[in-house]
């Protein structure tokens, strides 16, 4: 990098090696002054002139005085100052020197260190006009002393010698000082780059799709992504302990540390309306960060792996229905032939039902799997819920010939925005209202209650019956499908009611469960988070 690359910006350090340079020639000069004052100004220090001497240390002392203010202010231009500074400090020097019997004084020295001090602050070839300079003022002194033989001998070998020392000094200073303002360029310009690396990272950490929670030695919050804070329902957790984000992924933590379980576990959220993957991680033990947990919601990957089974489901239902559907009419017809025979008997016609009924449902079984394997993707809409439901529950009462009273609309907040595919939320509201309507008994037959929970700001739908509740050996595999109490069911209903919750980034889950009835909560997705989630 050339000088001139960075010329423009003058570094902080640059302007405190420059104060530096101005208090050592302060405190020669506060020595020159002190020693005048008490009289104890040693040989040969002012043997030729002792006025010129004392006039020089105290102007010398008001301009370092001087020169700090001015380094202070930042003005006039770095430069210009150090430029000023110096070679008032050769002319200073010089007349001291002069007031000292010249070289014999011993001065020379602080002329060296006055042009190193030079050489180092300023930037470019300048250092070489203070060499020069210097050199030049230490020989016209000699000349003069020898024209006017006010001393002894000049000594012009020692001038010689002085002179090298000055310009191989400011040679050196020069170039220590390019490579020394070099690094600092450099020191910059990485500075820079790892801040710029820093702040990149951070952006992409913070738009990453699952959530990204840093902890210090302390357990300290230290960096948490925008996915993280919306997985746990937080705002501003920076700084904090994990003990006040999550209590509960505070405790999950602590049994990984101290019993060493797996690192991967499957955490329910205080709502119980998320089900989040959670995976620690130690980071290196010689940094200030100590623990890294992945935090994933597992709605994406139910979605991806729903996926996979409406395409298993899809073959699945390719070879139902050519294997079976294709006997079973043959049977449902043979099975019509024989009812409208004259010579069949009394008692085989309950056989006959039997056969029919049986047939109808193994075709209804056959239908919602091929329902399920042909359905096409989620489009969510936006929902205005509280006209849509009203609308539903019009339609549904009418629909199953149900008295005005018979399905109670509660709401718990004002009209609320939801976002899922109308015609899927109207599948699955059906299901759920007819599994109500089969259970429940008194009035209303039916509940549905909607709000949104503080905790999440997301937006939930329940479907109350009041029926005798769901037995404890059917919770486990509630949503699996093919399992019903009943006899003449299929078992699809809520299995498919879920699966299409999940294709919309919604939830279906058993909220309450008592002998009194129960209660199914949709829980929708938040809309902030659509694009997150589908990025597409």
């Amino acid at each position: 990098m050339s000088v001139s690359a960075h010329s423009t910006y003058i570094p902080h350090s640059a302007w405190r090696a420059l104060q530096y340079f101005n208090l050592y020639r302060f405190l020669v000069a506060f020595l020159f002054v002190a020693l005048i004052w008490i009289g104890q100004l040693p040989e040969p220090l002012g043997v030729s002139n002792r006025l010129l001497f004392s006039i020089s240390a105290h102007i010398d002392l008001a301009c370092a005085c001087l020169f700090w203010f001015f380094i202070n202010l930042r003005k006039p231009a770095y430069n210009l100052q150090v430029t000023a500074q110096v070679l008032f400090d050769i002319f200073i020097i010089s007349l001291m020197m002069y007031a000292s019997a010249g070289l014999n004084s011993g001065f020379g020295m602080l002329l060296v260190i006055s042009v190193a001090g030079g050489s180092i602050l300023s930037a470019g070839r300048i250092a070489i006009l203070f060499a020069a300079i210097a050199s030049l003022s230490v020989i016209v002194q000699e000349l003069y002393i020898k024209l006017a033989l006010l001393f002894e001998t000049p000594n012009y070998t020692h001038v010689a010698l002085l002179g090298i020392t000055f310009f191989l000094t400011s040679i050196l200073g020069h170039v220590l000082a390019r490579r020394i303002r070099d690094s600092e360029a450099l020191a910059r310009q990485s500075a820079a780059d790892i801040e710029g690396l820093a702040k990149l990272n951070e952006h992409i950490v913070q738009r990453l799709q699952f959530g990204v929670i840093v902890l210090d030695e302390n357990h300290y919050v230290r960096l948490i992504n925008e996915a993280a804070q919306k997985l746990l329902g937080v705002d501003h957790s920076d700084n904090q302990h994990i003990e006040r984000v999550s209590p509960i992924l505070a405790a999950k933590l602590h049994e990984w540390l101290q019993y060493g379980i797996e690192n991967t576990l499957l955490v329910r959220s205080e709502t119980e309306e998320l089900d989040v993957q959670v995976t620690f991680m130690h980071l290196r033990p010689d940094t200030h960060f100590r623990i890294l947990i992945f935090l994933d919601d597992m709605a994406v990957h139910r979605q991806r792996a729903q996926q996979m089974k409406l395409s298993s489901l899809g073959r699945l239902a390719a070879t139902i229905a050519h294997e079976i559907r294709n006997p079973m009419g043959a049977i449902s017809h043979a099975g019509q032939l024989l009812s409208e025979s004259d010579s069949i008997r009394e008692e085989d016609l309950q056989l006959l039902q039997i056969i029919m009924e049986h047939c109808r449902r193994m075709n209804a079984i056959i239908e919602n799997v091929q329902k399920i394997s042909k359905r096409q993707p989620a489009v969510p809409d936006q929902i205005k819920i509280k006209p849509w439901l009203e609308d539903f529950v019009g339609s549904f009462a009418s629909h199953h010939q149900l008295s005005p009273d018979a399905v109670n609309l509660m709401v718990e907040s004002g009209d609320l925005d939801v976002y899922m595919d109308a015609s899927q939320l109207r599948q699955v509201l059906s299901n759920l209202c007819e599994n109500a309507l089969r259970y429940s008994r008194g009035i209303p037959l039916i509940e549905l209650k909607y709000g949104i929970r503080e905790e999440t700001n997301r937006t939930y739908l329940d479907v109350i019956d009041h029926g005798p509740g769901i037995r404890e050996d059917m919770l486990d595999n509630l949503f699996e499908p093919f399992i019903t109490s009943e006899l003449h069911g299929s078992g699809l209903g809520l299995y498919v009611s879920r699966e299409l919750c999940e294709a919309n980034q919604a939830s279906l889950s058993l909220f309450a469960n008592s002998e009194n009835g129960c209660c199914f909560r949709i829980t929708f997705m938040q809309y902030q988070t659509q694009t997150l989630l589908n990025p597409a």
